[in-house]
């Protein structure tokens, strides 16, 4: 039996992306998702990452390209997200500042 502890948790999302998403992608160069899949929804949870004195945790579903331009963003010296509550208002989850939040695929929500 796994449980979500067992994940790794990064200090925050450079680290995350240097230490989990670009080895994965440098052995999968065909993966566009964290989970090597096209399509469908997942609630497996890939890493959490802490950001802003939060943990969050990135679902498998999420894409590689996606965190590829938060990278970036953050690497120019520009804060690559954007705190936003879920719909129902019981959460909060981050989006790609800039980027429009319909079909984002990028799935990062707080712990």
């Amino acid at each position: 039996m796994t449980n979500d502890n067992a994940k790794q948790t990064f200090a925050d999302f450079n680290e995350f992306y240097l230490k989990a998403v670009e080895p994965l992608k440098n052995d999968n160069p065909i993966f566009v998702r964290l989970d090597g899949k096209t399509k469908g929804d997942t609630r497996v949870i890939f890493a959490y990452f802490l950001y802003q004195e939060k943990k969050w945790k990135v679902n498998a579903d999420t894409h590689i390209d996606r965190l590829k331009l938060a990278f970036d963003l953050a690497a120019k010296g520009n804060d690559p997200f954007v705190i936003k509550a879920l719909r129902d208002n019981r959460g909060e989850y981050l989006a790609i500042n800039g980027q429009p939040v319909r079909n984002s695929k990028i799935y990062i929500y707080a712990v």
